[in-house]
């Protein structure tokens, strides 16, 4: 762990326990700060609130008290990411000019290890394993951080200057970055996605900028050519420019040319021998060879990855096969960009299981990705929105169910041989499910349950 004296006898807060609340309160009172938490929904015999207690970090729950800065002459705030800046505490801090970060711009000012830093709309957690897998293949000592996996600022107090760390960033954590700078950075794409938090598609594109705010000459972005918005984004980086493309050969980048992928004029795999499945994969495989041939990583190590990776827990997962009906779990697509994506990976006839929580939107943008779908069964709040635009899109099986698992029994019962029973919902699962790990993971119970 790089060295610090910036922290001691500091006033930090720390908002919001969870993991990184807890990783950070800890990290912080070890580097001489005077630490104070604050978490609205903790109880006071958590293990994690005795934890801090016990080391003589001062924790108050319950409630969000605003005098809660001036008592303790606070000089910095580290928030729990997805606390909004709509909190009144978070907002009075920023009305007296007191810093906000998250627990990722620690991780940076302590790890001595180089930063790989993944951002994007959908992709982020593919890519990262793909990247660490390539750089553990080859013997780069990679350490994997951030929203897959461990806390970042944990990851970092163990990092050397021998390890690499490859992290998954959301919008949430970059946001509350000031210094953060990788080593190598890069925006998968964007489009609209939580517009709950930031508002406007300008201010969640600026949080994602943010991962190529600080980057010099010495170091790398790593940008989609083919997203407008990433490009937007990266126009006022000063690092090495690397794109990566689908549709066009960038010769000085990663890009498509004879069924395989290239790097700078490189052949390296051929299409045809990725096992991932989906379209939209195609371009996380380019992001992560992009980032990987900057660390030297063979052709040979890149290639064993790619022919045996078939995709990350959640994500267009396959869950097995019953009576000739192939199951994927896709929870993660909690958008209706997701699903489309998901959906453009099959080409045979479809049975989409979808629903859950109403943020406002319409499905609409999901119709053209609807042809090979011949039934769909749905749940949740937007289960009546989902309804609609499959009547408008003449699919003639259409079935409302309460929950994840009924939607896997009923699919199952009006689907025949050779179909995909798929389940990409296009919608968070806050109404029903904790998080989309729960709801995969009931569907995938459920199919099991078939055999």
């Amino acid at each position: 762990m790089k060295k610090t004296n910036e922290y001691i006898h500091k006033n930090v807060l720390v908002i919001g326990l969870a993991k990184s609340g807890l990783a950070a309160a800890k990290l912080l009172h070890k580097l001489g700060a005077n630490v104070v938490v604050n978490d609205l929904k903790a109880s006071k015999q958590e293990s994690a609130v005795l934890e801090l207690i016990e080391v003589g970090i001062k924790v108050i729950t319950g409630d969000h008290p605003l005098t809660i800065l001036d008592e303790f002459q606070i000089d910095e705030v580290v928030k729990n990411p997805g606390i909004p800046y709509s909190n009144p505490l978070i907002k009075l801090a920023q009305e007296k000019n007191i810093p906000i970060i998250t627990e990722v711009e620690l991780a940076y000012k302590i790890s001595e290890a180089d930063i790989i830093a993944i951002t994007g709309s959908n992709g982020k957690t593919t890519t990262t394993t793909l990247i660490y897998e390539m750089l553990l293949v080859d013997n780069k000592r990679p350490l994997i951080a951030g929203n897959i996996g461990t806390v970042a600022c944990e990851v970092a107090q163990d990092a050397t200057k021998d390890n690499v760390i490859v992290m998954e960033l959301s919008s949430f954590q970059l946001l509350g970055t000031r210094e953060f700078k990788p080593k190598i950075a890069m925006i998968l794409n964007i489009f609209d996605a939580h517009l709950d938090y930031h508002g406007t598609k300008d201010e969640y594109i600026y949080a994602k900028g943010k991962i190529y705010e600080n980057q010099s000459s010495t170091d790398v972005a790593i940008i989609n050519y083919d997203d407008e918005d990433v490009m937007r984004s990266a126009e006022g980086s000063h690092a090495e420019k690397l794109f990566f493309s689908s549709t066009k050969e960038c010769m000085d980048g990663t890009y498509l040319k004879d069924e395989s992928v290239w790097f700078k004029g490189e052949r390296i795999i051929s299409l045809k021998d990725i096992v991932l499945p989906g379209e939209h994969n195609v371009e996380n495989v380019l992001a992560a060879i992009s980032a990987v041939k900057l660390l030297g990583v063979t052709n040979s190590a890149i290639r064993k990855v790619l022919t045996s990776f078939n995709g990350v827990k959640h994500r267009l997962q396959f869950v097995g096969e019953v009576l000739k009906r192939k199951f994927y779990n896709d929870s993660k697509a909690t958008n209706i960009l997701a699903t489309s994506k998901a959906l453009k990976a099959f080409h045979t006839p479809t049975i989409l299981l979808a629903g859950g929580l109403d943020r406002g939107n319409e499905f609409d943008e999901l119709k053209p990705y609807l042809k090979n779908v011949k039934a769909m069964v749905l749940f949740g709040e937007t289960a009546p929105k989902l309804e609609r635009i499959a009547k408008e899109s003449g699919i003639e099986v259409i079935k409302r169910v309460d929950n994840v698992e009924q939607a896997v029994y009923t699919a199952f019962e009006v689907s025949t041989t050779e179909d995909v029973i798929l389940l990409s919902p296009a919608c968070a699962s806050w109404d029903q499910y904790k998080t989309f790990e729960e709801r995969g993971d009931i569907f995938i119970q459920a199919v099991h349950k078939l055999n």
